[in-house]
């Protein structure tokens, strides 16, 4: 009896483990390490998505678990606008087109998952130290938070995001992202775990919180989520 009580405490333990780091407990076998390509300005690879890129191998994005907290966002074009406001000189209510009409660049990054495995992409985007130039963060602010469609949020240290030249993503693999992938928008949080991935980003608020966590660090996960944090 105590044994079949054990059995089923570890079968509960592990299902919300996946429920609570943001992947499922059925999360396909994927490439291990950490893979990363320098910052260059887009170039044109074509018309099709890729699975390989100078001689490393890409994970297909679209075939990884869903692991969001109400499931993949649907988000109209039309009416959309990235928010990026409060603490800032001049609040931004940007069209899809603007925010592309910043420069472009491609980099080859790993995301890793908390609960151990990890995928590889070449993500392209604007840089989010060009949209926050364009916002002009105020001397006060320290934090950025950023909003999902589906209401999640995660943050990151303002200098970690300008220092690490952060993507905001709208293709992967030389396709565009897909609303399971975050559609139009998605953080590349390089070097940071999953959670601080935000995806269908609709705001990004800069705050004068340096202690504000999101929905995941709310529940006790870490809210520095350093992939390789330093001794």
């Amino acid at each position: 009896m105590h044994r079949v009580s054990r059995t089923a405490c570890i079968i509960l333990l592990a299902l919300l483990v996946g429920m609570t780091c943001g992947c499922t407990t059925q999360s396909p076998t994927l490439q291990g390490g950490d893979i990363k390509g320098p910052l260059v300005p887009a170039r044109d690879l074509g018309t099709t998505e890729i699975s390989n890129y100078e001689g490393k191998p890409l994970n297909d994005f679209k075939a990884l678990p869903d692991n969001s907290v109400r499931g993949p966002q649907s988000v109209d074009l039309a009416s959309y606008r990235l928010v990026i406001d409060e603490a800032v000189r001049s609040p931004q209510h940007l069209t899809y087109a603007e925010v592309l009409s910043h420069t472009h660049y491609q980099k080859l990054i790993t995301l890793h998952c908390v609960e151990g495995w990890s995928a590889t992409g070449l993500f392209e985007g604007v840089l989010m130290k060009d949209l926050l130039a364009q916002a002009g963060p105020l001397p006060s602010a320290v934090t950025v938070i950023f909003h999902g469609q589906d209401d999640y949020t995660t943050s990151l240290p303002l200098a970690t995001v300008l220092e690490r030249n952060m993507l905001l993503a709208y293709r992967v693999n030389n396709g565009d992202l897909v609303a399971r992938n975050g559609y139009p928008f998605q953080l590349a949080a390089e070097d940071k775990l999953g959670y601080k991935w935000c995806k269908w980003v609709v705001r990004i608020e800069l705050s004068t919180d340096p202690d504000f966590k999101g929905f995941w660090e709310r529940q006790g996960y870490g809210n520095d989520a350093e992939v390789n944090p330093s001794p």
